[in-house]
């Protein structure tokens, strides 16, 4: 009796068992399902957030890509951002999905000093850096120990002595990375050019001030200044070409993809080539 009663129990038990492992062999492959749901979502993301600024490239944007957008089903959500370093570190927390205000080189000293993890998908219409009038009107009239403003971010203050040194006003060391240029790589300078480096966003209200000014094409756009009044325009070196940036876990989605598609698409080109103005510098995507 008692032991017909043990063997009872050690059956019962063993069942217990193996309804157990049953049950979470079902749970595992549950959970593999819906993690493997989860990643198909992901894939199939229709609703995306951007970081919005006052500016040309975000109104680009919304005007010729995000009707692109719309039609293929997504919904794009504006976030509004102050400046860039703010929306950086939005979109590396994963507060936006994406922004289309920067260049690589912005882009790469944001990952080097923020521990960003950003990534570049696709150039996008840039408007170029120039020289504009202060209190002179023409290239010409530059004298020696003329005041020129030029921006003070680090990236952009590179692309005014470039510009400069195109203008023949400066020449820059031989051997210097472009893009990395500061007042410090000046090699010769001529005509005693006093240089003030302040915030881009300053420059246009001041610059009675100063004999000429650099200002970027979002300041040229801002401040309302006509483009075509520029005395000379950078040529836009490869890396200060504005980017539409994500994530760098986000670069191979189906939406980034669909995104660089948008802004590479006949379409694009074709509201691009009614509404340019003169003002943008397109990129040749026939070299993707």
């Amino acid at each position: 009796m008692k032991k017909d009663f043990i063997i009872r129990k050690i059956t019962a038990l063993g069942l217990a068992a193996l309804f157990a492992s049953v049950s979470l062999t079902g749970c595992g492959e549950t959970a593999f399902s819906s993690s493997g749901s989860t990643a198909s979502t992901a894939q199939a993301k229709k609703e995306l957030k951007f970081s919005k600024s006052q500016g040309p490239y975000s109104e680009l944007f919304q005007k010729g890509v995000q009707p692109i957008l719309e039609k293929k089903g997504y919904k794009i959500n504006a976030v509004d951002m102050s400046d860039l370093s703010q929306a950086d570190s939005a979109l590396n927390d994963g507060e936006v999905d994406f922004n289309v205000e920067q260049h690589v080189t912005y882009m790469n000293n944001f990952n080097k000093t923020q521990n960003g993890h950003l990534a570049a998908v696709t150039p996008i219409p840039t408007v170029p850096a120039g020289i504009y009038s202060g209190s002179k009107t023409a290239l010409k009239q530059l004298t020696d120990g003329s005041k020129i403003a030029v921006p003070n971010d680090a990236a952009n203050t590179a692309r005014a002595y470039v510009l400069l040194q195109k203008a023949g006003w400066i020449k820059l060391k031989a051997g210097i990375e472009p893009t990395k240029a500061t007042q410090e790589d000046i090699a010769e300078n001529p005509y005693h050019i006093q240089f003030v480096e302040m915030k881009s966003l300053n420059i246009p209200s001041v610059r009675s001030d100063f004999d000429f000014i650099v200002i970027t094409g979002s300041i040229v756009y801002n401040a309302k200044i006509d483009p075509s009044t520029a005395l000379l325009e950078e040529d836009i070196l490869p890396d200060l070409m504005l980017h539409l940036v994500v994530k760098d876990s986000d670069e191979n989605s189906q939406w980034a993809k669909d995104i660089a598609a948008a802004y590479q698409s006949d379409e694009f080109k074709t509201y691009l080539d009614k509404n340019n103005n003169g003002l943008w510098t397109v990129p040749d995507y026939s070299k993707k």
